[in-house]
């Protein structure tokens, strides 16, 4: 399904719909009885944490690194800006590299993949300063606002080939399993489920071919939602909480620095940890299945499968955000301890 899904994106297919006829009526009811419980919290405006980090490092040529997506990519949940996951790589980033790191949100909460092409020609404003590194995080939205699956991956696969094109590099945060929201009950908890990972798996197909990295959110953001899904959710229900968004940080930092050549690549794959070279579409399928699994493109059309070791960092560099000319001035993020580091 997801190579179909892919394969009409690129050849201007229609919709493709991901759930049989006969489920819609179970559907319509079941999602009817989610919306009830679903939002029932008030999740707090997002806060803004653009700016510079890691300045103990000094000022001088910082990377230039930047969120595109929806409310995940925003951090909407949490009140802190330090709690938001474009502060937790920037400062992550920071500590790795020992440089500073420059950070700019163009992520909307309540985004699809249609905005994409709006937040990127933002990202792209400045053809002399363009981001070194983009994260993507999107897709929940398209699920629920019911966007045909291929249009959907057509947005994405047109982005990331433009921000590639102008140099930067890409890394996906697919679509997350949304059949982990706990106050969504059978059947649409499993159909929830399904969809999400189908449009993750087509994501991570056109994402490979345009030059980009994935990594799967899976059962967003890692398995600890369905284990704690009190503490791993924020006051709404849906959106993560701070815990939430660490655990996102730790799932992708380690595939940020490697796209940047922060450490060593190998092509040594890990058997022992289900690594391996693999057809794109069967990567894809198998990434959608568990959580901060990385995608990335080998020799066509095969793809590699990795699960890098991630470890805390030592007490990370304070991040001091300063005013970006676009945004204004920043909160100051918290250092968190949720910064990761990875490594083959």
């Amino acid at each position: 399904m997801a190579r179909r899904i892919a394969a009409g994106a690129a050849y201007g297919g229609g919709g493709i719909g991901l759930l049989g006829a006969a489920a819609v009526g179970v559907v319509l009811a079941e999602v009817q009885l989610a919306k009830r419980s679903v939002g029932g919290g008030s999740a707090p405006l997002p806060p803004v944490p653009d700016g510079l980090y890691g300045t103990a490092y000094g000022l001088a040529d910082p990377l230039r690194l930047a969120l595109l997506g929806d409310s995940t990519a925003v951090g909407q949940g949490v009140r802190r800006a330090g709690h938001t996951p474009g502060a937790l790589l920037a400062s992550g980033l920071a500590a790795v590299a020992e440089r500073p790191v420059e950070l700019r949100i163009v992520a909307e909460p309540g985004a699809r993949s249609d905005d994409l092409e709006r937040q990127t020609g933002l990202a792209l404003t400045d053809p002399g300063r363009a981001p070194d590194v983009c994260v993507i995080m999107v897709g929940a939205n398209d699920v629920t606002h019911r966007m045909a699956p291929t249009q959907s991956v057509r947005h994405l696969s047109a982005s990331v080939r433009r921000l590639r094109t102008a140099g930067a590099e890409v890394v996906v945060g697919t679509c997350p399993d949304l059949g982990t929201i706990e106050p969504v009950y059978q059947p649409l908890r499993w159909l929830a489920r399904r969809v999400s990972r189908q449009l993750a798996a087509a994501q991570t197909i056109v994402v490979v071919e345009q030059g980009g990295r994935t990594v799967s959110l899976g059962d967003l953001l890692g398995p600890e939602f369905e284990a704690n899904p009190r503490e791993m959710f924020g006051a709404d229900n849906y959106h993560p909480s701070a815990e939430g968004y660490a655990t996102a940080a730790m799932a992708m930092l380690p595939t940020l620095c490697a796209v940047l050549g922060l450490w060593p690549e190998t092509d040594r794959l890990d058997a022992d940890r289900d690594e391996g070279m693999l057809p794109v579409a069967k990567a894809a399928a198998e990434a959608a299945a568990e959580a901060g699994t990385e995608v990335t493109g080998a020799r066509a059309p095969w793809a590699l499968l990795k699960h890098r070791r991630r470890r805390r960092l030592p007490a990370p560099v304070t991040a001091e955000p300063a005013p970006t000319p676009d945004r204004g001035p920043a909160p100051a993020p918290e250092a968190s301890p949720a910064e990761i580091r990875g490594s083959d």
